[in-house]
């Protein structure tokens, strides 16, 4: 039996029985194990989105699961194996598609958002979204494969290099996996944020972490940096006084990433950009090579995952995993359990 949780309206959210699609030629059905809930899913909640959901829709896309059933089509999987979802349905056709960069296509489905979601306890996806997850990676931590692949992305597109100096504007989930992988990839890190459970947690595990609010940001950068400034400023804040902070932090020729999603234009301190010969790099979701590179991460250990899960529950309490994400305070990544793993 399918059992789904719904979004049925602006802060409005239902449980009860799914409709199990089976598997077109070139499609699988996946026993979902775990959901990630992330910020996307909280703007959805809040009705940010309803003009791209069909109500009532089933919503969700970080995830973790096995193989259940096989479109006639499907060659590369089988009943049993254990994946996770690159949820980009993409048409192939537009520039973009045709110029190699289909996780941008101009006709971009995102799936969960566009099309039904991983929030149910079987789901039906396209084949080619379908990325294996090894036995020895837990179906918690192969939930989190999702958004630890936006940091990988986001760290490639920095072309950040070892011995680096990093400053992160925002601790939430994305933020801190950003955090973690670059520190894994050699570089020094700075992690800011405002919320203290965050600031403790990134202390915990061995970052330098303060407050904007308490700390003259600038001068604190130039020390570590003995006057230079960042080589890279990842904003993930998606505040304007992180926007007008990241080009005072940025070196000469540094680079800055952005990564929040500014729904409404913002000042940024043009002239900095023109000083200082800054470089901007706009990133979006992720490629195909950074699901691969974040599931080799996860199932090396050589990151806490585990930290950053803050609580798991069952499906049918979705409401209260976005009222607790609502509310901040203790509160990073939150995982919803679709079945027993």
């Amino acid at each position: 039996m399918n059992v789904a949780a719904y979004y049925e309206g602006k802060e409005r959210v239902g449980f009860g029985p799914g409709k199990p699609v089976d598997p077109g030629p070139e499609e699988v059905q996946i026993a979902v194990s775990y959901r990630g809930v992330c910020g996307t899913d909280l703007h959805v909640f809040h009705g940010h989105m309803d003009h791209r959901v069909t109500l009532p829709q089933v919503i969700g896309h970080e995830m973790s699961g096995v193989v259940a059933a096989v479109g006639s089509a499907v060659t590369a999987w089988r009943a049993g194996d254990r994946v996770t979802v690159r949820p980009l349905d993409h048409c192939g056709t537009c520039p973009a598609c045709l110029a190699g960069h289909r996780h941008i296509c101009m006709n971009l489905k995102f799936i969960g958002i566009d099309s039904p979601g991983a929030m149910q306890s079987l789901w039906t996806v396209p084949a080619h979204t379908l990325h294996h997850l090894p036995e020895a990676l837990g179906f918690q931590q192969g939930a989190l494969i999702e958004p630890l692949a936006v940091a990988c992305h986001d760290v490639r597109l920095a072309g950040l290099k070892p011995g680096e100096y990093a400053v992160v504007q925002g601790g939430g989930p994305i933020g801190m996996l950003i955090a973690l992988v670059a520190r894994q990839a050699g570089a020094r890190v700075l992690m800011v944020e405002v919320n203290p459970f965050r600031i403790a947690l990134a202390q915990q595990l061995g970052f330098d972490a303060v407050n904007p609010l308490e700390s003259d940001l600038p001068k604190l950068v130039e020390s570590a940096t003995r006057g230079a400034g960042a080589d890279v400023v990842f904003e993930v804040a998606g505040a304007p006084a992180a926007a007008s902070m990241m080009t005072k932090l940025a070196r000469v020729r540094g680079r800055i990433v952005i990564v929040a999603v500014y729904p409404t234009p913002v000042e940024v301190d043009l002239f900095k950009l023109f000083w200082r010969e800054i470089t901007v790099i706009g990133t979006r979701v992720y490629e195909s090579e950074d699901f691969e590179r974040a599931i080799a991460l996860a199932s090396s250990n050589v990151l806490p995952l585990d930290r950053v899960i803050t609580k798991v529950l069952p499906l049918s309490h979705l409401a209260d995993a976005f009222h607790e994400m609502q509310r901040g305070g203790e509160c990073l990544k939150i995982l919803m359990q679709c079945r027993e793993s």
